[in-house]
């Protein structure tokens, strides 16, 4: 992370807004820009988010809305989105300590029955669609030639109506993880939406069965889900008929997004063991 210039024009926003929460606002501002585009600002106790550029505000409101109403996520410091000094749509939370993927002890059991009361949850009305399709369809655009075939096929697996519509994150992964005095949250609401909760569970599932999650990890994960009434697999027996083009999708992401980075060599490695799942499913 860095720190924002004194000559930024959402220095003074920031400050200001964090001072109306409240806070000193005089300390230094630390930035870090995301994958997806949007930005994060830390100031005192707070995380200022600005979202994409292409997010509608309209939704924002309603999943931050959900993340305030709903038990399993971090609650937002304000339900209504701002609006930053570039036009974009922001909202503010309380900085928390994020999971660390490369920690040794990880809270898949957490993870696992979050999302399970997640998925029980009733969706609310007018809540758009989850992301894994726009997801699925920018990886085809940034696919090199030897994976886009694949995308392409598997995208049209994905073109059909789901058959369950549930409240799901949308974006699932261990960094979407947050914990603070109530313990362990979901993070990030920009692809909270209703569908099939297997995807949700698309990475560990894809990670696991092209030998990037150890098995431990993944029953540990599979076995809450269970054991909290999650409905995304059966309660008992094959959970993979469920599961099966959730995790290829999830590889697949994951392959474009190593193959598209510059990595080092430990990175190279899960690059390598992914692009060798992505060539036995185009097989």
């Amino acid at each position: 992370m860095a720190n924002v210039t004194a000559d930024d024009p959402v220095e003074s926003w920031t400050r200001a807004l964090a001072r109306g929460l409240g806070r000193p606002g005089g300390g230094p501002i630390e930035v870090r820009h995301t994958a997806s585009a949007a930005t994060l600002l830390f100031l005192d106790d707070l995380a200022v988010k600005l979202h994409a550029p292409r997010t509608d505000p309209e939704a924002l409101a309603l999943r931050l809305q959900v993340a305030a109403d709903t038990e399993q996520f971090v609650r937002p410091l304000t339900t209504s989105p701002l609006t930053a000094p570039d036009g974009r749509p922001a909202s503010v939370w309380p900085h928390v300590e994020v999971a660390d993927p490369d920690a040794e002890d990880q809270p898949w059991a957490q993870s696992g029955a979050l999302l399970a009361g997640l998925h029980r949850t009733p969706p609310p009305r007018r809540l758009p669609a989850h992301g894994w399709q726009q997801r699925l369809t920018r990886a085809i655009h940034r696919a090199p030639g030897e994976l886009r075939e694949l995308g392409v096929r598997l995208s049209r697996e994905t073109d059909q109506p789901e058959a369950r519509e549930s409240l799901l994150h949308g974006d699932w992964h261990l960094g979407q993880l947050g914990r603070g005095p109530d313990g362990w949250r979901l993070l990030d609401i920009d692809d909270l939406g209703v569908g099939d909760p297997a995807w949700d569970l698309a990475r560990p599932a894809g990670f696991w069965a092209c030998g990037l999650l150890d098995d431990d990890s993944w029953h540990t994960f599979l076995d809450a889900y269970r054991d909290a009434g999650g409905p995304a697999v059966p309660a008992a027996g094959d959970p993979w008929p469920s599961l099966d083009l959730p995790a290829r999708c999830a590889v697949f992401v994951a392959a474009v997004r190593a193959v598209r980075s510059d990595v080092d060599g430990h990175s190279r490695r899960t690059a390598e063991t992914l692009l060798s799942a992505c060539r036995r499913m185009a097989e």
